[in-house]
């Protein structure tokens, strides 16, 4: 019951406090190792979006977010980190699809799923919203069209 309760409110984005993002690290789209913790900005939000090139309401999401990008980095300084669930036979993919998306934010993999149950990501979409100090302090594990105008609303909370 605790458990249904639990993921019940993960789903519409409460978090009873904030937590620190794991020190794991993700791999760039060049092949870079770099930690998670090092794409945040001090003192600004980010979003961290968990995704995949399979996953329609995944790249909705990210589509919606990519076109109110640039107005929410000037507004609120907010970074946006894509984060790649595919496996080995479809993350080779992930870069020729990101360059046809046109998605200005910074996109990295996920290879080994080591961040995905560091941070008990089950199912994407799955989004994180950090505060200054690279916090969870949101999150929500659906996106349905609009749901970015909630997130918005978020980051706002932050500023």
């Amino acid at each position: 019951m605790k458990l249904l309760l639990y993921s019940a409110l993960l789903a519409v984005g409460f978090l009873a406090e904030a937590q620190p993002l794991p020190q794991i690290e993700v791999q760039t789209l060049g092949g870079a190792k770099v930690p998670i913790a090092s794409l945040h900005q001090t003192g600004k939000p980010t979003v961290v979006s968990f995704w995949a090139t399979w996953c329609k309401p995944c790249i909705n999401e990210l589509n919606s977010l990519a076109e109110r990008y640039e107005e929410l980095q000037e507004e609120l300084g907010v970074t946006l980190v894509a984060v790649s669930i595919d496996d080995s036979r479809t993350s080779p993919k992930v870069g020729p699809f990101v360059a046809g998306q046109g998605w200005d934010y910074t996109v990295v993999l996920d290879p080994n799923s080591d961040l995905r149950r560091a941070m008990g990501v089950n199912n994407v979409p799955h989004t994180f919203l950090l505060n200054g100090a690279g916090e969870i302090v949101w999150q929500v594990n659906k996106y349905v069209p609009g749901e970015e105008e909630v997130l918005i609303a978020e980051i706002r909370k932050l500023k």
